[in-house]
């Protein structure tokens, strides 16, 4: 009989995972913080790649679930410098590797998949503590406990389960987005519809950026991202939001006002999101029946790999349980030695600003990225093509 899996956390990672689990037999239970799948909003859009996250998909067997949320011309692209000049304007045609789902979307496939039951919602872990043997106790915010002998901690930033494994804890990482949505954008905000196009918006600069995804529903959500320190940030009032993104948009003082009409004309409150992170090399020596991932394992600031990190993570260890039925401690082994460098080069490669040299650097601006995106798709096209040798 194999060995029942607790995880901590029902978010893409832990979801994926008890999926991978499922497919393959293997008992599973989640425990998770929020009351319902529904308390909340899940976030925004995510474009989920075709060498890591549509793989884990795969493995859950939920392709066909996932093609049908995908949102169609989301992968187009437009890079527009400070002065509104549009550097690039790329259409979605279909062909690429990263289509855009909704968040919320793509984790309530994950959840119709699994039976009933599996999820036990309004679980909020406190603390976790070894038993020995492998065993682990976790202690829930309402005192009752789960003890298990395969623990796995998909908790996110300030993971329950981590202080078994690590004492790293995340450190902010001297940049804070501040989101806000602009709703029926076509007919309230015509202007800003028209300057984010069809899919996503850039617009980089050295220390700072304006992101903007066009979302379902004729919304439009938009990333400021600002490096600034966190008593920078704590001297706004964000209790009063006028004020706030005013302050915002003073950053961007000579920037076309379109592109400053994001964060001034918003129809919700913005809302700040500091950004931290754990060691890029982050590891930790094979503690019995205890492991990480996602977020929990290897957080870093937004690079657009995360959630397709976290749902590998998930399928890679499922697959590892799965191969490894008389043996828990050779797939957690083998799940980890796969797991350490795959996270330490996503965490080190194209992450911190839009051209991956660092967004408080000179080198981040919009004609960098521009050639950078044009330099890629050149390779791509050139490595599609055929080979004409010339006799």
């Amino acid at each position: 009989m194999r060995v029942p899996v607790t995880i901590i956390g029902a978010g893409l990672g832990g979801l994926t995972l008890a999926r991978v689990l499922h497919v393959h037999d293997i008992p599973v239970t989640v425990y998770e913080a929020e009351s319902s799948p529904t308390v909340r909003t899940q976030g925004g859009m995510l474009d989920i790649h075709d060498y890591n996250g549509q793989l884990a998909l795969k493995a859950a067997g939920l392709m066909d679930e996932f093609h049908a949320i995908v949102m169609k011309g989301r992968e187009a692209l437009r890079v527009l410098d400070r002065d509104g000049t549009v550097l690039l304007d790329k259409a979605d045609d279909g062909r690429g590797g990263r289509p855009e789902v909704q968040r919320g979307e793509l984790r309530q496939i994950l959840l119709d998949a699994l039976p009933a039951g599996t999820v036990r919602w309004g679980h909020k872990a406190g603390s976790a503590r070894a038993l020995g043997e492998g065993r682990h106790e976790v202690t829930f915010a309402d005192g009752s406990t789960v003890v298990t002998s395969l623990l796995v901690g998909a908790d996110g930033a300030w993971s329950r389960v981590r202080p078994l494994l690590s004492t790293a804890t995340p450190e902010y990482a001297g940049t804070s987005s501040v989101e806000t949505y602009l709703f029926d954008a076509e007919t309230r905000h015509p202007t800003a519809a028209k300057t984010v196009g069809g899919g996503m918006l850039m617009a980089p600069a050295p220390g700072k950026e304006i992101f903007a995804h066009r979302e379902s529903g004729d919304t439009l959500h938009t990333y400021v991202m600002l490096t600034r320190p966190q008593d920078w940030f704590a001297a706004i009032d964000f209790t009063d939001p006028a004020a706030a993104a005013a302050r915002i948009a003073r950053e961007f003082d000579g920037w076309a006002p379109e592109l400053t009409a994001l964060i001034t004309e918003g129809d919700t409150a913005p809302v700040l999101r500091p950004q931290y992170a754990l060691p890029a090399e982050h590891r930790w020596d094979r503690v019995p029946g205890v492991t990480l991932i996602g977020d929990a394992a290897h957080l870093s600031p937004p690079n657009g790999e995360g959630a397709n990190l976290a749902m590998v993570d998930g399928a890679e260890l499922g697959q590892a349980l799965a191969a490894h039925p008389d043996d828990t401690e050779a797939a957690l082994t083998a799940y980890e030695q796969a797991m350490f460098p795959r996270s330490a080069e996503a965490a080190t490669s194209e992450g911190g600003g839009a051209v991956g040299v660092g967004m408080d650097t000179e080198h981040n601006t919009a004609q960098a990225l521009t050639d950078m995106i044009t330099q890629k798709t050149d390779e791509a096209a050139r490595a599609e093509s055929p080979s004409t040798v010339t006799r």
